[in-house]
């Protein structure tokens, strides 16, 4: 398959409106069609066996490299980690950031944990945001406790999409496991503003009771 007969097959779905909405929302160097997630998601499926040849192409277009990105996240483990590290030095944004996960962590945690270690140590905006978001899908155990800490703390909130990936981790962890969270909370390590969009963030889901939120709303810093 050629580059040009991808694209080809790309923009028989992209859609005018849908690709003018996506450029307000996605800040990305790259061009952005107007492809819809599923049909993306599909359209790696679809050419799986194209592997070699997709990863020859371009990254001139957003929907180029989330198709990449799917393509590694359903590789088996080893596979998937020759080429992680890669695929995150593409990631620009938080839309294509969020959605490149792989199910082939789930029986390889611990073993992946030095891996997030190395990514994080890059310092670059979406690398931190990629370890956190991790982090967020698959580590909220009680076994993980210290390293979800570890990575809190270490976090440059000073980052936007950082801050964001630190208040989603942390309110998730609240809705999961909630006295751990108010620990966080109550040590007052995280910068005001990322402590109170935590806050925001865990009273917006209804997995927490109203004394929960109204206790949460108490720890808000004025």
């Amino acid at each position: 398959m050629t580059y040009t007969e991808f694209l080809n097959e790309l923009n028989e779905y992209k859609e005018q409106s849908f690709s003018e909405f996506q450029k307000k929302l996605i800040p990305t160097q790259q061009t952005i069609l107007g492809v819809r997630t599923p049909t993306m998601r599909a359209i790696a499926k679809k050419y799986a066996k194209d592997f070699d040849d997709i990863f020859s192409f371009p990254n001139e277009y957003f929907e180029v490299i989330f198709i990449k990105l799917c393509l590694v996240a359903d590789l088996p483990y080893e596979e998937f980690l020759k080429w992680v590290e890669k695929c995150v030095s593409w990631i620009d944004n938080w839309a294509t950031c969020d959605c490149f996960k792989t199910n082939c962590l789930k029986k390889h945690k611990g073993e992946f944990l030095p891996i997030l270690d190395q990514l994080f140590s890059n310092g670059g905006e979406f690398y931190q945001r990629y370890v956190l978001v991790t982090l967020l899908y698959a580590y909220i155990e009680e076994e993980y406790f210290s390293t979800l800490l570890k990575y809190i703390r270490m976090a440059d909130t000073r980052l936007y999409y950082v801050h964001m990936a630190v208040a989603w981790l942390t309110a998730e962890i609240l809705i999961k496991y909630y006295d751990f969270g108010l620990e966080i909370l109550q040590s007052e390590f995280l910068d005001k503003t990322t402590h109170n969009k935590s806050i925001q963030k865990a009273i917006e889901s209804y997995r927490l009771t109203n004394a929960q939120k109204e206790y949460l709303r108490s720890l808000k810093i004025k």
